[in-house]
């Protein structure tokens, strides 16, 4: 069963992911108001991101920058 969300990235209505896709307040706060379709276009920016500054996913600096670009992605807001 689909479940749909008023995306703020996309400002519109569409399908909502089926789990919140990141952990604490944030991944609850993208389940309940980013589309399938906006996280989609996250997960392709963020490799590029990841590529482009040769980014180690274990690295928790790259991973607070990450979390930063994707708060400024999706919901257009600076951290």
């Amino acid at each position: 069963m689909t479940r749909n969300v008023q995306c703020v990235k996309l400002g519109h209505e569409a399908e909502g992911l089926p789990k919140p896709p990141y952990p604490g307040d944030l991944g609850q706060r993208i389940y309940e108001n980013i589309s399938r379709e906006a996280w989609q276009g996250w997960m392709q920016h963020q490799t590029m991101l990841i590529n482009e500054y040769r980014l180690s996913v274990v690295d928790p600096e790259a991973r607070k920058f990450l979390e930063k670009e994707m708060r400024k992605f999706l919901f257009g807001e600076e951290a």
